[in-house]
């Protein structure tokens, strides 16, 4: 095994490995690296991150080096909006990679890579790429780990109508493909977390190296539950300022869950995530609907639900909450977004999860996971299974780490 030094990019805090997809596949990914090469980690501080979590992240690395969140101050008023769209425009750089940029921390890279203090570097989210000059692939392997496309997530916002402003991502939608064309041209590697993703990709890239590495779970924080506490409870877990999961929440609440209540009064149906938006909060109110917030342990919850929901209408990539729920032994009823990158029905295969994308699938599915507690324990066994053998993050990290090795500098 070559050993390497690793510059790792990550402008969202990583830890703990529980506030989001982002977090939780980065951690999980430095931690195996750490294991065997010397990793380095350049990140950003954001206002609710502790001094222990810092500590704590410092023990999993080399070496740590943070950088304070740039201020939003200036973001929201109506000519700082323009300007940015402005530079969109004219340098391809989109508002959301250039509200997260930190003038000291691109300086602190610059001096890093030139003083030959690593020989890869990865970028962990495609929103970092903007720390990578084209010229550092001529000296060190670059890697952008892409987590999910922008192109195809504004595209499929878009197309079903969840688009927080229609007019603003139609008038960026050539601009993204622009956007993801371009960056991808600096990087010797690039990671996608589905097939379907990677198809993307190597549409606007003919040329590049795609790898497709699936996230994982941490089988020790989510074990398998001992018994079926049946019942009613329905659960959907995630990070509750995310824009794909709120409309999943809301979509879910206001067309599905009132005649699943009216065939099991009982229903309860537990939101459980961070940084629940006025949105999600508003859900509390309504009869059943828990809106629980950030938890310490998402398992606890898990164990005590009868089935987890991922009514998913946008969002690209493979869903840690589909593969956490699945390792939790918790039966599953999910949308095609949902279900991404993961073979759960079909013949060739057997049954891990119940498929719906309309309110009357979900209802027929939710139904019937009620009412057959036989199949309630098929599905637990098969997702438990899933997950067990192909969705570790041993596996994504030996993974990640072979495209690190391929023809390092």
């Amino acid at each position: 095994m070559t050993y390497m030094n690793i510059l790792m990019l990550s402008s969202t805090f990583p830890y703990p490995p529980t506030r989001g997809g982002t977090q939780v596949r980065t951690f999980h990914l430095l931690k195996y690296l750490s294991q065997r090469h010397t990793v380095t980690l350049a990140t950003q501080r954001e206002g609710d991150v502790t001094d222990a979590e810092v500590a704590e992240l410092g023990n999993c690395v080399d070496h740590l080096a943070i950088f304070e969140r740039p201020s939003d101050s200036g973001t929201t008023g109506i000519l700082k909006k323009i300007q940015r769209f402005g530079q969109f425009l004219q340098q391809g750089t989109p508002p959301s990679v250039l509200n997260r940029y930190s003038a000291e921390m691109q300086t602190w890279v610059d001096n890093w890579v030139e003083a030959g203090k690593c020989d890869v570097i990865t970028c962990e989210h495609s929103v970092n790429e903007i720390y990578v000059r084209s010229h550092f692939q001529k000296q060190l392997k670059t890697i952008v780990n892409v987590h999910s496309s922008v192109y195809a997530t504004c595209r499929n916002q878009l197309t079903t109508g969840i688009s927080e402003n229609s007019l603003r991502d139609k008038i960026n939608l050539p601009l993204l493909r622009r956007y993801e064309q371009s960056y991808c041209g600096k990087f010797s590697a690039i990671v996608a977390t589905t097939e379907e993703d990677k198809i993307q990709l190597q549409e606007f890239n003919p040329n590049s190296e795609i790898t497709v590495i699936p996230n994982g779970v941490d089988l020790l924080s989510f074990p398998n539950r001992s018994t079926d506490p049946g019942g009613h409870r329905l659960i959907f877990i995630g990070a509750m300022d995310n824009l794909a999961n709120i409309d999943a929440v809301c979509f879910f609440s206001n067309e599905v869950l009132p005649a699943i209540q009216k065939l099991y009064p009982d229903t309860i149906f537990d939101i459980v995530g961070s940084h629940p938006v006025p949105e999600v909060l508003a859900l509390d109110q309504k009869p059943g609907i828990n809106v629980i917030g950030r938890v310490p342990s998402m398992v606890e919850y898990l164990h005590k639900c009868t089935i987890c929901v991922v009514p998913m209408r946008t969002g690209f990539g493979i869903k840690n909450k589909t593969l956490e729920a699945m390792a939790a032994g918790v039966p599953i009823v999910a949308s095609d977004r949902g279900l991404e990158g993961l073979a759960v029905d079909g013949t060739s295969h057997p049954l891990r999860a119940l498929r719906a994308n309309t309110p009357t699938e979900y209802i027929t599915a939710i139904s019937q996971l009620f009412d057959r507690p036989h199949l309630r324990a098929e599905l637990s066994h098969n997702g438990r299974h899933l997950v067990e053998t192909d969705f570790t993050w041993d596996i994504a990290g030996k993974s990640y780490e072979q495209v690190c090795l391929v023809d390092k500098f």
